[in-house]
């Protein structure tokens, strides 16, 4: 299948950008064509993790759900606000997919991991934090030719905003607390 073949390419994809092998590129499909491929594996696997975060308790209803991949789709968001952010800073000659499509796939196995060890062991998630902070390290280092410094605080304020949005939604929207006499 088309879409095990996207997967599969992504991570040696990841494993040459990690590495700094020039040729990483033709392992992601740089064009709209790839980027809706990665954001349709991302609700696949967004889906699935809410299904298994809720099979304790039952599948929420439609709005719930719909919700919940809003809450999760907001790390995409997050991706594209820090790549526009520090492109608009230090500007490259990267096209915004060559940055997009790699960092939707390392969402996807963020996405994927931070499932699968939730569920088993929870205090090991700051490891993977630091593992998605390193891969969006390297993206910015290889993809964008950023230096390291530029590298590294693109890598800080995505991760920021992958945790900022979502508090910060909360904040805004959950229930207020009536204040006290």
């Amino acid at each position: 299948m088309k879409i095990f073949a996207a997967l599969r390419n992504a991570i040696t994809g990841w494993v040459g950008l990690v590495r700094g092998d020039t040729d990483w590129r033709r392992f992601f499909a740089i064009s709209s064509a790839g980027l809706t491929t990665a954001l349709v594996l991302f609700l696949f696997f967004a889906l699935l993790s809410i299904a298994l975060a809720s099979a304790n308790v039952g599948m929420p209803s439609l709005f719930g759900l719909v919700i919940a991949v809003l809450v999760q789709s907001l790390s995409i968001l997050a991706l594209l606000a820090a790549i526009f952010a520090t492109r608009r800073a230090v500007p490259t000659s990267a096209s915004l997919f060559e940055m997009l499509v790699p960092g939707i796939y390392a969402l996807i196995a963020y996405l994927i991991l931070g499932t699968i060890l939730s569920l088993i062991a929870g205090p090991v998630l700051v490891a993977l934090w630091i593992g998605l902070a390193v891969l969006l390290f390297f993206l910015g280092r290889r993809a964008a030719e950023w230096n390291i410094g530029v590298s590294a605080a693109f890598s800080v304020l995505t991760m920021v905003l992958l945790v900022g949005l979502p508090v910060t939604l909360y904040m805004l929207l959950g229930p207020v607390a009536a204040p006290t006499p």
